[in-house]
């Protein structure tokens, strides 16, 4: 599914992809890797190193049950501007259905609405709750907040 979205001088592609089948269409140039390397640049310190960033988008192309997910990738003719990765979660309730893993915008295409859009149209394309992990001081926080987003609890981790 694509769609086009217009900001300042910006004509851009908006292009869902479920699977790495939709990697091939030919309508799309960008490959797995690039994304990833799109996010890992874009999402700076807040970010995840490369091979998690791409295990998570396996996750989203996963069709086992529980897995699953999307990727939405906005592009021009030859440039990454923005990119998501949602994964499924297999759960309801108590758990939301998505978590919003990354959610990126080129740095130089900032401060035009292109994260606003693309976060609203990555809620209207999931069917359920979505969570997110934020990190206090990230400024993306404040963005998360104007859509909708609540923080619930702080998240504890035990890495053994």
């Amino acid at each position: 599914m694509q769609k086009t979205f217009n900001f300042d001088s910006f004509n851009l592609t908006l292009k869902e992809l479920k699977s790495k089948e939709d990697l091939l269409d030919d309508d799309f140039e960008f490959t797995k890797l690039e994304i990833a390397e799109f996010l890992e640049k874009n999402l700076g310190k807040y970010g995840d190193p490369l091979e998690e960033i791409i295990s998570s988008i396996d996750y989203a192309f996963s069709n086992e049950k529980g897995k699953g997910g999307f990727v939405l990738v906005l592009h021009n003719d030859d440039s990454i501007v923005g990119a998501v990765v949602i994964n499924d979660t297999g759960m309801e309730g108590y758990i939301p259905e998505h978590v919003l893993v990354y959610i990126a915008v080129d740095k130089d295409c900032r401060g035009k609405g292109i994260g606003n859009n693309l976060l609203k149209e990555t809620i209207t394309r999931c069917d359920g709750d979505i969570s997110l992990h934020v990190e206090y001081d990230n400024p993306a926080r404040k963005l998360y907040e104007k859509v909708g987003f609540e923080s619930k609890y702080a998240e504890m981790r035990y890495k053994s």
